[in-house]
């Protein structure tokens, strides 16, 4: 195994003094890649005195981007991703390498409920993991975790997949159960962050939204385009049956209706299709079990 580090970072000067060095000397042959996006502290300094190589974006792109600029630094076959805020301990690194060399392509390092940040995250987070859960028929503990052990070329296959603000993880989780590659779970302490948080509650729940939505139109659009078809046929059909008992003729209104519904369940039929060669596409072109 030869491991790439890769630690996204925004003005985490003072919590990657604290830990960055003591990962450094642990993992002497990792590749250890800080990811400085657009910081207005020393992080970059920080993390070149402690060996780490430095990737610096001259103004802030985002955690996602941050992200996909140290995997592209990358030269490892495994990649393990942390936080740069300090949350993440060295300690269980062993573990998630651990349960990620018994032979899954990613392992993602699952957080006790009441270590989340705040009661709305707790929330947020349940809710996407459940909802996720219901989508991909697979059990998902932690959808939004930063902490993670994946395959190169499983990661990278994903790549262009990945919004460059919040929650990559949500992303490539989903990205990893679709095209049949193996994600694992294990449980990890967090301690608290250095500083405060980037995450602006409204504005990324709202976010957050948009790519649980997003993603399950990625994985399987007929759970979306489905409903929403029934729902206007039911409301077609309804609207027929209300304007035929009153004025004993069929409206416009049902037609329309009924019309948008056929043209839904159409798009929703070819969108699928289109998905599933994606992904057959995807994984034709990575073998995660070589």
């Amino acid at each position: 195994m030869k491991l790439s580090i890769i630690i996204p970072a925004k003005d985490e000067s003072k919590s990657l003094k604290n830990w960055l060095p003591e990962l450094c000397k642990t993992y002497l042959d990792a590749q250890i890649i800080v990811v400085d996006d657009g910081s207005t502290d020393n992080t970059s300094d920080i993390a070149k005195q402690a060996g780490a190589t430095v990737v610096r974006h001259p103004i802030s792109l985002g955690n996602g981007a941050a992200i996909k600029s140290g995997v592209r630094a990358s030269s490892g076959d495994t990649l393990l991703f942390m936080d740069g805020d300090g949350q993440h301990q060295i300690k269980d690194i062993p573990k998630l390498i651990e349960t990620f060399n018994q032979g899954y392509d990613m392992v993602v390092g699952a957080r006790k409920a009441k270590d989340q940040a705040s009661i709305w995250r707790r929330l947020a987070n349940g809710f996407g993991c459940w909802l996720s859960s219901l989508i991909v028929k697979q059990r998902i503990e932690d959808l939004t975790s930063g902490f993670r052990v994946a395959k190169a070329d499983c990661f990278k296959a994903f790549l262009h997949l990945l919004p460059n603000g919040f929650s990559y993880p949500t992303t490539i989780t989903m990205a990893f159960f679709r095209t049949g590659f193996t994600v694992a779970y294990k449980t990890v302490d967090v301690r608290n962050r250095f500083g405060k948080s980037h995450l602006r509650p409204i504005r990324d729940a709202f976010k957050f939204l948009i790519i649980i939505y997003k993603m399950t139109i990625l994985y399987s659009p007929c759970k979306v385009f489905i409903p929403v078809s029934l729902l206007h046929f039911i409301a077609g059909f309804a609207n027929y049956a209300y304007t035929y008992h009153v004025t004993g003729r069929f409206t416009n209104m049902s037609a329309v209706l009924i019309s948008a519904g056929i043209i839904i369940f159409l798009i929703g039929l070819i969108s699928e299709q289109i998905t599933s060669l994606m992904y057959q596409q995807t994984a034709q072109k990575v073998n995660p079990h070589d």
